[in-house]
């Protein structure tokens, strides 16, 4: 039950795009086509999970031990980007108009603050390897969620006729807005 309490919470209630406003650059710069967000979900669900482990286990059995914690936020920084630099590979070699598509937003994911906010919250929380990894997934999924939802929306919005002023990313950003309170709505839940 604990472990299904963290997954909602780290999707809907503490959503890390949403609640905590932790990767926008590529939220806002991959959600204009659903194909490129579904791409960029699967892509940080990869690079999230990954970095969850590796950075959990980084820093359980090798800063911890060696008492330089110190080193965390410049040794988690190199985990996430060796993993981006090994899905942009991929994604170039397998799925090239994928690659295409995501374009300048892929290699985004390096800075992208929601997995470095998703590695150091799993490090605070103190959560075991279990609890580590399923909050991970679960981060991952609350991004993709979001940022398919918000693809979804922003897709309608492209062909409604739009005030001037609000048309692009004002729209986004008002959309994106609207987005976040709904999911305030499961705040009593867990």
């Amino acid at each position: 039950m604990e472990y299904f309490e963290i997954a909602i919470s780290c999707i809907f209630i503490n959503n890390i795009l949403l609640a905590q406003f932790l990767g926008n650059c590529p939220f806002l710069g991959t959600s204009k086509k659903m194909e490129t967000a579904v791409g960029m979900s699967m892509a940080v669900v990869f690079v999230l999970v990954m970095a969850g482990v590796i950075t959990w286990s980084l820093d359980t059995y090798l800063l911890k031990t060696l008492n330089v914690e110190y080193l965390r936020t410049l040794s988690f920084i190199l985990v996430i980007a060796s993993l981006v630099q090994f899905v942009e590979m991929f994604l170039k070699k397998s799925i090239p108009g994928l690659y295409a598509g995501l374009g300048i937003f892929l290699p985004l994911i390096t800075t992208n603050c929601a997995v470095m906010g998703a590695c150091l919250l799993n490090i605070s929380n103190e959560y075991s390897f279990t609890k580590a990894l399923v909050s991970s997934f679960a981060y991952a999924v609350g991004f993709g969620l979001a940022l398919i939802l918000f693809a979804g929306v922003r897709e309608r919005v492209n062909i409604a006729r739009v005030p001037r002023p609000l048309q692009d990313t004002s729209i986004g950003l008002v959309t994106a807005g609207i987005i976040a309170l709904t999911f305030t709505s499961f705040r009593g839940m867990v």
